[in-house]
């Protein structure tokens, strides 16, 4: 399994070495900046910082020649479901598609609409492998983005250190091997195959008991800094006087 960046300097040097020009490594690089602010102190199930699981799904995506708009958008994918706007609100809103054209640009910012409104419930693989011949460019490329987003997942054994139920889920027999067809009919083979690689490893693997979390968390989760406790406590100190 051939390995991928976790950091923004790792990224950047792939895409250079790769060959993309600066000007178009320059937009990945304000995409990082923004994901810098819509996910700090965020962190994975597996305890993985949620930037670095951004930059593992872009650096996919440059390994698959993907243009620098949909790489950009690899590291803002989960930012309507997972980022911090400030507004205290999960999803997509009018407001936070407004800002986010206004900071990367329309054609970056419908990728990562794209990608937030694509259904990806349990059944929701089946149906999309269904009628795969039938998609556009850019809804092909949204989904190109989603699988990568699960080839990170998989990246490190990381999914054996969620909790229980995200492991069931990411281990279903049935998933894989769809996805893996998506790859292929997509038109990247060598993409497939690394899946299948990834599922297989994860299935196999044994990891002791005692280096998993035994509060084993399914979904991502905050960790503030200290700083920022003692500005909530002394808030909360005010409003009960």
């Amino acid at each position: 399994m051939r390995t991928f960046a976790q950091t923004n300097i790792q990224l950047i040097n792939q895409l250079w070495v790769s060959g993309y020009p600066a000007g178009e490594i320059d937009s990945v690089v304000t995409s990082y900046e923004v994901a810098m602010r819509l996910f700090t102190g965020l962190f994975r199930a597996s305890g993985k910082t949620f930037i670095a699981h951004l930059v593992g799904t872009a650096s996919i995506l440059g390994s698959l020649r993907a243009s620098s708009n949909l790489i950009a958008a690899g590291l803002l994918h989960a930012a309507y479901a997972s980022g911090d706007f400030g507004d205290g609100r999960r999803g997509v809103t009018d407001a936070k598609r407004a800002w986010m054209r206004s900071v990367v640009g329309n054609e970056i910012e419908a990728y990562v609409a794209g990608y937030s409104n694509l259904n990806w419930s349990a059944h929701a693989p089946a149906a999309i492998l269904e009628g795969i011949d039938a998609l556009g460019p850019f809804d092909r490329e949204v989904l190109l983005m989603r699988l990568a987003n699960e080839l990170e997942e998989c990246l490190d054994l990381g999914i054996l250190y969620c909790g229980v139920e995200k492991q069931r889920i990411a281990s279903s027999d049935s998933v894989g091997p769809l996805m893996i067809q998506m790859a292929e009919l997509l038109g990247f083979p060598d993409f497939a195959l690394q899946l299948g690689d990834a599922f297989m490893e994860t299935a196999r693997a044994e990891i002791p008991p005692s280096l998993r979390k035994p509060d084993g968390r399914n979904v991502s989760f905050l960790v503030a800094p200290q700083s920022y406790q003692r500005v909530m406590d002394a808030v909360a100190k005010r409003l009960n006087k």
